[in-house]
């Protein structure tokens, strides 16, 4: 019987998961996307979309092998690692890698806990390829990043693993191709948690949160915003209301007081990089502009709050270019309220922005008695209840 190619053993690979109960989760997944096979490419890469198979090293897995190979890639795809953790990137490329296939060897093992189905790659010398420890359970990429920078003074790598992430294939996405993907991979997960379901299969956790329905963070802003800092309604008789005045009844029109002041509180410890925090800042100013505040409080802040920018009427039009972030130290939110409460800032509301990765005594927010909003970056199992104030999740 001939030997099989690594194009025939990739596609029965798919069909076999497909037929598995823990793995046909990622049926729709398999069909996102391009699979090939190279001859000169050494593992396996992937740029989040398409999965490039390398021709020696495929021949060289036993099956077992293969498949994990597969489903690790397939995760990939699945978390959309190469878009959301693009921040995480740019900060350190190598841990970056790294923390992402922490977590999702993790979840493999799990799915096949007495690897009927799957085992981990290993080399000539027969030791295990890739990534996988314990401590680093029930963590997503953004937690095991900061260890490993925090561990190794930024610098290290966290350790090497068995493929290659192409994240500069993914940035040449557009906006457009990013989002159309995105639609694909939600749609190709739901389906499959449905087939999952029918077969008595498990959806873990972390893929539960990935298809829980998601709020808008910008339209949850927006809301928040305009609802807490509206004017309180008064009347003039300088001005007539124009909707009675063709009725021949004369009714004075009403109108807003100037909005007062917002503070907005941005976390400079954490996974928040330029990108991120312009798009966010851009989006507040954008508000602002709706609501015409008299002034933003800008308070970057760690363990303290070290530095605060004040913009005022006209200069809220230069605030995401003029703006420059500081601190960099531990996380500690509450020294915001401290910080207000010295400096005797009474704003309308408060909008706090960070990656979630804090503790927080809600008797130190006691003297915040004005509306608060936490915008949570890249962190879905933050505890709410740590917390004063609604939540909404920045994507």
């Amino acid at each position: 019987m001939a030997k099989m190619t690594a194009e025939q053993r990739i596609e029965r690979t798919h069909v076999q998961l497909m037929k598995h109960k823990n793995f046909c989760l990622f049926s729709g997944l398999f069909m996102v996307g391009k699979v090939s096979v190279d001859d000169d490419l050494e593992t396996a890469c992937t740029n989040g979309v398409d999965v490039r198979y390398g021709r020696q090293f495929v021949d060289k897995l036993t099956d077992k092998q293969l498949a994990f190979l597969i489903l690790h890639e397939t995760m990939h795809k699945a978390y959309r690692h190469l878009v959301v953790w693009e921040s995480l990137h740019k900060k350190n490329a190598q841990i970056a890698n790294a923390a992402c296939d922490y977590v999702i060897n993790l979840q493999i093992q799990d799915y096949d806990p007495y690897h009927e189905v799957t085992e981990m790659p290993v080399d000539e010398n027969g030791e295990v390829m890739g990534l996988i420890d314990e401590k680093y359970r029930g963590m997503d990429s953004a937690q095991v990043f900061k260890l490993i920078y925090e561990e190794n003074g930024g610098g290290g790598s966290g350790g090497k693993g068995f493929d290659e992430h192409d994240w500069n294939g993914a940035k040449e996405a557009t906006a457009e191709e990013k989002e159309k993907v995105a639609k694909e991979i939600e749609s190709a997960l739901r389906q499959g948690a449905i087939l999952a379901g029918k077969m008595g299969g498990n959806v873990s956790r972390e893929l539960q949160d990935l298809l829980t329905p998601k709020v808008d963070w910008k339209e949850a802003l927006r809301d928040f915003v305009k609802t807490t800092t509206q004017g309180k309604d008064q009347t003039t008789w300088k001005r007539l209301h124009k909707r009675y005045i063709g009725m021949d009844i004369i009714m004075p029109s009403s109108y807003d007081e100037k909005v007062g002041s917002i503070v907005v509180g941005v976390d400079t410890s954490g996974s928040i990089g330029g990108e991120e925090l312009a798009q966010f800042l851009g989006e507040v100013k954008s508000i602002c502009d709706e609501v015409s505040p008299e002034k933003i409080d800008l308070l970057y802040w760690d363990t303290r709050v070290a530095g605060h920018e004040t913009y005022l009427g006209s200069e809220l039009a230069n605030l995401v270019e003029s703006t420059q972030a500081k601190g960099g130290g531990g996380t500690d939110p509450d020294c915001v309220p401290a910080y207000m409460k010295k400096e005797d800032l009474k704003p309308e509301c408060v909008i706090m922005l960070t990656d979630g990765y804090l503790g927080s005594d809600k008797d130190k927010w006691g003297s915040v008695t004005m509306p608060v909003m936490w915008c949570i970056k890249g962190n879905s199992r933050f505890n709410a209840d740590s917390v004063v104030g609604k939540i909404v999740h920045v994507e």
